[in-house]
């Protein structure tokens, strides 16, 4: 087993703002496992706010013994092995699990998408994100994304209501919404809420702050809209620690440290009777194919990393009426 890393700075079509962050780009860490001649593509997509860095990722990917990684994979050896070289650094983790994916259907000659366990006629469609902006720019960008299926608008900021009277002056699609912690007034929130679903909002990330899970658990009891669980649920453990205050979750692979955990996560809601929203950070056509694997087993999807970059490194996946397609090639089905 051979394993080859580099930095990569991807850079964002507009600045993307949110409650309390502001960037125009993502950097990333590509990388590389290659094994009887197959090569496994994985990528770590670091945004700031989440503590990671190219600096972090050398540091962490120079310890890895890649003779701990052997084939037939064991995710359940192999991920404890990557949390015991260091604690969190979840993205540069997604990124040698998400390699380990691709490179294991290659050796099997099958999509991942299938050893996953996926049935690829129930793609849900994914949304287009758009940041918090000023009234006209972000008039444009919901200009721009006539043809999607599903807009997601960031919210938290003092003009809520005003955004989604821009968007509902240009467009009726279903909406999702995402105050990143920004809402801190139990009442206000409530009453925005009621608003929003007059308004078509089909979903709310993360209203209150993660670390008020009294607060979030009161606006999830009064809500007509599913509230889901973003900043509050990393990985595995975080998934019944948000029963009962969330109605559901969002898992990333970029927090889950990967495709195996996040379909733990998958499953571990399921039982838990609680819905599943699969999202991303800004990423390349890898970790888009990586979760798109898992998508069809979610309620959502917003997996529009692809959608919002302009130097995306590998080849657009099949996009159609708003939906990944997922393709019969070996691994993820990553092209160049």
């Amino acid at each position: 087993m051979k394993l080859t890393f580099k930095p990569f700075e991807l850079q964002l079509k507009h600045r993307f703002t949110i409650s309390k962050f502001s960037r125009t780009s993502t950097p990333i860490m590509l990388l590389q496992l290659e094994h009887e001649g197959y090569t496994g593509y994985g990528e770590a997509s670091m945004v700031p706010y989440m503590g990671e860095s190219i600096e972090t990722a050398v540091s962490f990917l120079q310890k890895v013994d890649v003779n701990q990684l052997k084939f037939p994979f064991n995710y359940a050896e192999i991920i404890p092995y990557l949390d015991s070289i260091a604690p969190g650094n979840p993205a540069v983790k997604a990124a040698i699990d998400m390699a380990l994916h691709d490179l294991e259907g290659k050796l099997l000659d099958k999509p991942s998408w299938q050893l996953l366990g996926s049935n690829a006629a129930l793609m849900p469609v994914t949304s287009y994100t758009i940041g918090i902006d000023s009234p006209d720019i972000f008039a444009k960008k919901v200009q721009e994304a006539a043809g999607y299926k599903a807009i997601k608008v960031k919210l938290g900021s003092s003009d809520d209501k005003q955004l989604i009277d821009i968007v509902r002056s240009i467009t009726d699609v279903p909406l999702y919404v995402d105050a990143n912690q920004g809402w801190t007034d139990r009442e206000q929130s409530l009453d925005l809420v009621h608003w929003l679903h007059e308004q078509g909002v089909q979903l709310i990330e993360q209203p209150m702050p993660k670390t008020d899970p009294d607060s979030n658990a009161w606006l999830t009891e009064r809500s007509p809209i599913p509230i889901l669980g973003d900043e509050a649920v990393q990985r595995l453990p975080d998934v019944n620690k948000a029963h009962g205050v969330y109605h559901g979750i969002n898992i990333k692979l970029m927090k889950s440290a990967g495709v195996y955990e996040a379909k733990q996560m998958i499953d571990k809601a399921r039982q838990l009777d609680m819905k599943i929203l699969i999202g991303c950070m800004s990423e390349t056509s890898c970790a888009t194919l990586a979760a798109a694997a898992l998508a069809p087993q979610c309620d959502w999807a917003d997996l529009d990393g692809p959608l919002l970059t302009s130097n995306n490194p590998f080849a657009m996946p099949e996009f159609e009426e708003g939906k990944w397609l997922l393709n019969e090639d070996a691994g993820l089905g990553l092209r160049m």
